[in-house]
C-alpha cells in the first residue's frame, strides 16, 4: 500500500521551471485554422499571455515571416508582453532557428510549454526536437489550432506519443496558481479568470458579486 502524502507531483507545472514559448499567433495562419473558433483561440492565447505575466514565467515569442507574409504577432499577446520583440524566422520548425535555441539555452529551465499555430507544423515540429534533446515538453492544446479537426488531433497524438503533455490554457493558470492561499498572486489570477476565463470567470464574478464569496479564506 502507497503512502499519501501532501506532496506535489513532479509534473506539475510551477511558474520557475519553465520556458513558455508561443509560436506563430498570426492572421495568416489563423485564416486557414478550422479546429477552433478564432475567437477562442484568441481569448486562450491571451489567457496564457496573461498567466505567464502574473506568474513572471520566462517567456519567448516567435513569428514566421510576420513583414512579408504571415502578419503581426496576436495584440493580445504583444500588449501583455510590450518589451518582447518577437523573433522572426525563416524557419516552419522554430527549433531550427539558432535565435530561438539559444534563448532558451540563456533562459535554462528544462522543461518547455509550447502554443501555436499550426499544431501540425509550428508546435509538432519543436516538440519532436525538444523532446528528443531530453526537455520535458508540454503543449497547451486551445491555444493551437490547424487546418482541420483531425489535422489538429493526429499532432497532438504524435507528440504524446513520444512523451508530450497535453494540457489547456485554464488549466495551465490554474496549475501554476494551486493554492488560494498564496496571496501574492491571488488578486491577479482571479482577474485573469473573471476576464477570460469563459463560464468559469463568470461564476467567479458572479459569487464575489453576489455573495461576497473567496477562496483561501479571503
Amino acid at each position: 500500500m502507497p503512502t499519501a502524502t501532501p506532496t506535489a507531483a513532479k509534473t506539475l507545472l510551477t511558474p520557475v521551471d519553465h520556458t513558455l514559448i508561443l509560436i506563430d499567433h498570426q492572421p495568416q495562419m489563423a485564416f486557414a485554422t478550422k479546429s477552433i473558433d478564432a475567437t477562442a483561440l484568441r481569448n486562450n492565447a491571451a489567457l496564457v499571455a496573461n498567466a505567464a505575466r502574473v506568474f513572471e514565467v520566462s517567456t519567448i515569442l516567435t513569428t514566421v515571416a510576420a513583414r512579408t507574409f504571415s502578419g503581426p504577432l496576436f495584440a493580445e499577446i504583444q500588449r501583455v508582453f510590450p518589451e518582447h520583440k518577437a523573433i522572426d524566422r525563416t524557419t516552419m520548425n522554430c527549433w531550427e532557428d539558432s535565435n530561438v535555441t539559444n534563448e532558451v539555452n540563456r533562459l535554462g529551465k528544462g522543461r518547455v510549454v509550447l502554443g501555436g499555430l499550426w499544431t501540425s507544423v509550428c508546435i509538432a515540429g519543436p516538440a519532436l526536437c525538444a523532446l528528443e534533446q531530453g526537455f520535458d515538453v508540454y503543449v497547451i492544446a486551445d491555444i493551437c489550432g490547424d487546418v482541420s479537426t483531425d489535422a489538429h488531433d493526429r499532432a497532438l497524438d504524435r507528440m504524446v506519443q513520444v512523451g508530450a503533455r497535453p494540457m489547456t490554457a485554464l488549466q495551465y493558470l490554474l496549475e501554476l496558481q494551486r493554492d488560494w492561499a498564496r496571496t501574492k498572486t491571488y488578486d491577479a489570477v482571479g482577474n485573469v479568470a473573471k476576464d477570460l476565463g469563459g463560464a468559469y470567470g463568470l461564476g467567479v464574478s458572479y459569487a464575489k458579486a453576489m455573495f461576497g464569496a473567496s477562496k483561501g479564506n479571503r
